[in-house]
């Protein structure tokens, strides 16, 4: 990815992003990316198998999931040669989802030259919010030599 004309909504370049995260902590989580742009960026996350002791999905699959689609953001606007850093993550914890599937939802909230913040919203499977989370990554240049992806 290392061109922003890649970055679409298109279904392969959603399949190419998808893919990518065979065997990372997102593919683990079932964390599926629907919607990619600059300015949102929209994932789901199963409930099953992301559940703490007392059956309710754990607060930690939620910023697992805030941090995935907040960094994908961060990482286009950072665009060619740059890389994306988390700095700040957060989130406030609103309802407990049971079962089904969640969906988180990150729109930019300020985007400059050297940091980018979105605020991630993940709802149940009733729309019903779950948690918000606001994310804050540094856009820096990639050390000389390294690869761009």
């Amino acid at each position: 990815m290392t061109d922003n004309a890649i970055f679409s909504s298109s279904a392969d370049v959603l399949a190419a992003v998808n893919a990518m995260s065979k065997g990372t902590l997102a593919d683990r989580m079932g964390i599926e990316i629907t919607e990619l742009s600059k300015d949102r960026v929209v994932g789901t996350m199963p409930v099953a198998g992301n559940q703490q002791p007392y059956g309710l999905l754990h607060g930690g699959a939620s910023v697992v999931l805030a941090e995935t689609l907040g960094s994908l953001g961060s990482a286009m606007h950072a665009g060619p040669a740059r890389a994306a850093v988390g700095i700040d993550i957060n989130a406030t914890h609103h309802r407990a989802a049971r079962s089904g599937i969640v969906t988180g939802v990150a729109t930019v909230l300020s985007a400059g030259k050297t940091m980018v913040s979105y605020e991630v919203v993940i709802t149940d499977d009733q729309g019903r919010r779950c948690c918000t989370s606001r994310i804050t990554c540094l856009l820096r240049d990639l050390p000389p030599g390294a690869k761009a992806e």
